[in-house]
């Protein structure tokens, strides 16, 4: 068929189409090698025909330097802008930012042929896959890719000259260059780092194919994928996801998708048996179909896997099993219906390569993230868990947290508030509390638990043969039980006036074998189906303003904070234990963590046992001791949750906890900014971390903790790298004299420390 019958055609076809009020049609026909290409096919304002060339002419041309960036992201990253740019082929356009660059070659059809860690040097990619893999009404389809590589333990750049496109692939038809868009809202009501963007600032990138007919992509296509593409300034990580839209007379069903398929060069070459798949290649791989687990490796373990790659024929290993083809899609369906024009959207995946093995670098890189993908998570608020929800208690305890400070107050689990009750009282009184805490310019809201428990009425999980729910019990989210939860949180949260909610018992990633609820088909829809139940909450809950406590890694759905780590029953410790295992907490807590995104307990009262010995309250009585675990959290920019009747019994309590809140506010910026990981607590020597943020007048705030009875003086060699500093740093020993020191070579000064007994000192750097 000629090219411009083609074009009428395909565009004939897409008109006529029932696709939505939000599926305009705006193309442009091109002609580029043979392969005619449509852009802007899903969104705007149409805009007429013209050639490929010119679109690809229009874009700025992309230099691959061989020298590395002369700054380094972690300290300033301002100058890395993302774009998309003209590759050095005429058939390429790069998506870059000066820290990572991917390639992507558009005929015979579009697939990555390059992605490049510039910040290394160094070539991630070693082979050419697909785009995507769908899998429709029980038909596998590739999405994009070119067949033909010889040898995939890398991949010279001539090779992709005489790569064919598979006939049966989902061709690409053209892209389109945007922005990056808000996933979902997000209501900024509280403090947060003074550098956050949402959304953040970058590049996206669009490519869309449409469904083969035999050979070619043609205007009797009825469905088309689009691939997403966010890169972001200032970081060496990119988002990607597919959407899938349905131009049929009739529904399609998503049986199974891999929205990122990557020949990713080994970690490590080993030649007998392998380590368990222990060490795949040095990238992050984050998700926001993320449940089940406090850390990001846990919660994201059923959205992405490192397999062997089939084609790697080369590889050292004698089982060829080497962990390093990445496969980025749900272990179970998601097995969803599109409609006709109806659109199907894949969960979000980020990928990070990391530009090093430091473990400190690259802990570095991920809070980095954090900040930029889900900057909700810098918010941090003090709080405080009253544990009796009866009128006078509740009154005072918001009354003690306006007087010293403390800025959120949860009704606690076995407060006796239950948020599920329907009764007009139980909605009268939150709205009583929530106009009294407002009036005092503190947030009030509560506890709910969700998943570990057992309902009943057939509305608890159906698990597999052979499995369990993760936590003993839990209900199916999409059963008529969780349909009915879901809708009190919602009609609560829109009606009370309660701006928080700790979400215990999040939905962890059980399955349902039921045919029976009305959310979901049977087994392979459960899981989607229960996950988008509760993310969407969440979403709903950031676009309010509703701060999230949840115990599970949902940051990339809305939540701020999980547990920082920890057991429950050690709080039942002897208090003087209770101060170390905090530090040795916080300090294991925030490789991959902000100070932020974790939450600490503090027991004011007896907290599954422990006796008087455990216990804070009478609080002046332990004074000291309420002080050492304040200062403790504070100092590194942790929250806990102070669990109690009160937070002061006296006017010296009183004192105590205004002035260490106090401290904590007048350095929240670099309190709250990363941490560097200096000695970690043992009960044997000062332990101590440094906060650093190079784009602050406070550059740094080291922390230095002394266990001992005794007072302590001690020369510590303390990294001032991440503080930005290159030359000499000024040192105020608590804020009061100062001292000019020369880094070292290793941007290392050591510093002269005096920790009282059983007490915190700290130095600012300038």
């Amino acid at each position: 068929m000629p090219i411009e019958d083609y074009g009428m055609n395909l565009i004939k076809k897409l008109c006529s189409a029932k696709l939505g009020r939000k599926f305009s049609v705006v193309m442009c026909l091109l002609a580029f090698g043979g392969l005619p290409v449509v852009t802007g096919l899903f969104g705007g304002e149409a805009v007429g025909v013209r050639e490929t060339g010119d679109a690809i002419a229009k874009l700025s041309t992309w230099h691959k330097s061989s020298n590395l960036p002369a700054r380094d992201w972690l300290i300033d990253g301002s100058g890395f802008k993302a774009g998309v740019y003209r590759g050095e082929h005429p058939n390429e356009i790069v998506l870059a930012n000066g820290l990572l660059a991917r390639t992507f070659r558009l005929t015979p059809n579009a697939a990555t042929v390059g992605l490049d860690n510039l910040v290394t040097g160094e070539a991630i990619l070693r082979g050419v896959k697909p785009e995507a893999i769908v899998e429709l009404d029980g038909k596998r389809y590739e999405v994009g890719g070119l067949k033909g590589q010889p040898n995939y333990a890398f991949l010279r750049p001539e090779w992709t000259d005489k790569m064919i496109a598979d006939p049966g692939a989902f061709r690409f038809i053209g892209f389109e260059v945007g922005q990056p868009k808000e996933r979902f809202a997000w209501k900024q009501v509280r403090h947060h780092a003074p550098d956050v963007q949402w959304p953040p600032p970058g590049v996206s990138l669009r490519l869309d194919f449409a469904q083969p007919d035999g050979t070619n992509a043609t205007a009797n296509a009825a469905v088309w994928v689009s691939v997403h593409y966010e890169l972001y300034d200032g970081i060496p990580c990119y988002s990607k996801w597919i959407t899938i839209r349905n131009g049929a007379d009739h529904s399609i069903r998503v049986d199974h998708f891999s929205s990122e398929v990557l020949a990713v060069v080994e970690r490590m070459a080993e030649v007998d048996e392998l380590s368990n798949g222990l060490n795949p290649p040095n990238l992050h791989i984050e998700t926001d179909m993320a449940f089940g687990g406090m850390m990001a490796s846990g919660a994201n373990r059923r959205s992405f896997h490192w397999l062997p790659d089939p084609d790697f024929t080369t590889q050292v290993n004698y089982e060829k099993k080497t962990p390093c083809l990445l496969d980025v899609g749900p272990d179970l369906g998601p097995a969803q219906d599109i409609a006709p024009g109806g659109v199907f959207e894949s969960f979000h995946a980020w990928v990070l390569p990391f530009d090093n093995y430091d473990r400190e670098r690259c802990g570095l890189a991920m809070r980095r993230m954090y900040r930029v993908i889900a900057p909700w998570a810098t918010e941090n608020p003090l709080m405080m868990h009253v544990r009796s929800a009866d009128g006078p208690t509740v009154t005072n305890a918001i009354n003690q947290c306006a007087e010293t400070g403390f800025e959120m107050v949860i009704l606690s689990f076995g407060s006796g508030f239950d948020l599920e009750n329907e009764k007009p009282e139980t909605l009268a009184t939150a709205q009583r509390y929530a106009a009294y805490a407002r009036g005092k310019g503190v947030e009030i809201g509560s506890y709910s638990l969700l998943a570990s428990r057992q309902v009943g009425g057939g509305n608890d999980v159906v698990m597999p043969p052979g499995k369990t729910p993760t936590f003993g019990n839990s209900p199916c989210l999409v059963s008529a039980w969780g349909t009915n939860y879901f809708r009190r949180l919602f009609e609560f949260h829109r009606a009370s006036g309660f701006t928080l909610l700790e979400h215990d018992g999040s939905y962890p990633g059980d399955p349902c074998l039921s045919v029976q609820h009305p959310g979901h088909r049977g087994l392979d829809d459960s899981r989607w189906n229960q996950w988008r139940a509760i993310a969407d909450f969440y979403k709903w809950c950031r676009a309010q303003g509703i701060y999230l406590n949840v115990p599970d890694h949902y940051f990339l759905s809305g939540s701020s904070k999980t547990g920082m780590g920890y057991r429950e029953s050690n709080w039942s410790l002897p208090r003087e234990q209770q101060v170390i295992h905090m530090r040795q907490n916080i300090f294991d807590g925030t490789w991959e963590k902000t100070p932020s995104m974790g939450w600490m307990f503090v027991p004011l009262t007896e907290y599954q046992g422990g006796g008087a010995a455990a216990t804070i309250e009478p609080l002046e009585q332990h004074l000291d001791h309420y002080e050492r675990m304040m200062m403790g959290n504070l100092a590194l920019g942790v929250q806990a949750c102070y669990r109690g009747p009160r937070l002061y019994d006296t006017d010296r309590t009183k004192a105590m906890v205004q002035r260490s809140v106090g401290w904590f506010k007048a350095h929240r910026d670099i309190l709250e900014s990363d941490l560097i990981h200096g000695r970690r607590a043992d009960a044997r020597d000062l332990d101590w971390m440094l906060h650093v943020n190079p784009k602050l007048k406070e550059k740094g705030l080291l922390v230095v903790f002394n266990p001992l009875n005794q007072p302590v003086q001690k020369t510590l060699r303390v990294n001032l790298y991440y503080t930005g500093l290159t030359r000499t740093a000024c040192v105020r020993s608590q804020g009061k004299s100062a001292k000019i020191f020369k880094l070292n070579r290793d941007h290392t000064i050591e510093l002269p420390v005096q920790a009282p007994a059983q007490g915190m000192t700290w130095y600012s750097v300038e």
